[in-house]
C-alpha cells in the first residue's frame, strides 16, 4: 500500500464518512443518505423585483439556505475546508437535472450535454484582496466539477471594481447602494460577453441585489440573456 493510500485508510478509520445531514455512517466521502439528499433538493425559480427582472431572465436556487447545505457552504467559505466540496458535488448531481429540465436556457429538445455554444457560466466575483485572503472564490469551487460534467464552460468575465461592505445586516436600499457600480466587464473581455447567454453563479441568493448589479454590468457589455443559478437561497 502506498503512502497516500495508507494515509487515506487511516483518515477513513479515524474520521469515517458520514451523511452531512443526519450524521449516519456512509460508505464514502461525499455520500448522503438517500432520504436526506432528497429532502435537501429544493429546486425552484425565485421571485424577482421589477428592477431585477429588467436585467435577469430568471433566478434559480437548488436548495434552501439551511441545514446541511448551509453548513457545507460555511465550512468551505469561512473555514476553508475543501472536504465540503465532495458533498456539494453529490448534491449537484442529484439537483442538477431538475434545474436543466425547467430553465429556459436549456430547451426541452436539448439536454445539458448539448448545451448551446452560446452559453457561458460566470461566477459572481470577489474583490481581489478578499480572494487573495481566502485563497479561492468559493462559488467557482462549488460549481466547477458540476459544470465540467455537463460541458458548460465557466469564465471569469466579471471583476469586482472595489471592496464592498458585507451585505449581512443591511437593508435592501443599503445593499443597493453598497453594490452600485461594484462590478464591470474588463475591456478585453467584452467580446466574450457580446451576444451570449450567461449563467450567473452565486453561492447564496439573498435579496438579489448583488446578482442584479452583476447582470447590469454584463448587459452593458452586450450579454443576451442572463439567468442566475444559486446553490442556496433563504427565499422559499
Amino acid at each position: 500500500m502506498g503512502l497516500q493510500s495508507a494515509w487515506e485508510a487511516l483518515m477513513m478509520f479515524l474520521y469515517p464518512p458520514r451523511c452531512p445531514a443526519c450524521g449516519r455512517y456512509r460508505e464514502r466521502r461525499g455520500a448522503w443518505c438517500a432520504d436526506c439528499l432528497a429532502r435537501a433538493c429544493a429546486v425552484r425559480r425565485l421571485r424577482m423585483t421589477t428592477d431585477e427582472r429588467d436585467v435577469l431572465a430568471e433566478a434559480w436556487a437548488l436548495a434552501i439556505y439551511t441545514g446541511a447545505l448551509r453548513d457545507l457552504v460555511r465550512r468551505l467559505k469561512y473555514q476553508r475546508r475543501r472536504d465540503a466540496l465532495a458533498y456539494v458535488e453529490t448534491f449537484l448531481r442529484a439537483a442538477g437535472p431538475m434545474f436543466f429540465e425547467r430553465c429556459l436556457l436549456f430547451p426541452a429538445s436539448n439536454d445539458a450535454q448539448r448545451s448551446q455554444k452560446n452559453l457561458v457560466a460566470v461566477p459572481v466575483p470577489l474583490f481581489h484582496k478578499k480572494e487573495q485572503q481566502r485563497g479561492f472564490n468559493q462559488t467557482e469551487l462549488l460549481f466547477e466539477h458540476f459544470l465540467a460534467m455537463h460541458g458548460i464552460p465557466m469564465e471569469r468575465l466579471l471583476v469586482r471594481t472595489r471592496a464592498t461592505r458585507p451585505q449581512y445586516g443591511l437593508s435592501k436600499d443599503e445593499r443597493k447602494e453598497n453594490m452600485r457600480g461594484a462590478f464591470a466587464v474588463p475591456d478585453e473581455k467584452r467580446s466574450d460577453v457580446q451576444g451570449r447567454d450567461i449563467l450567473l453563479l452565486d453561492d447564496i441568493y439573498t435579496t438579489g441585489v448583488t446578482c442584479a448589479e452583476c447582470a447590469r454590468a454584463l448587459k452593458k457589455a452586450g450579454a443576451r440573456r442572463i439567468v442566475v443559478l444559486a446553490l442556496t437561497s433563504g427565499q422559499v
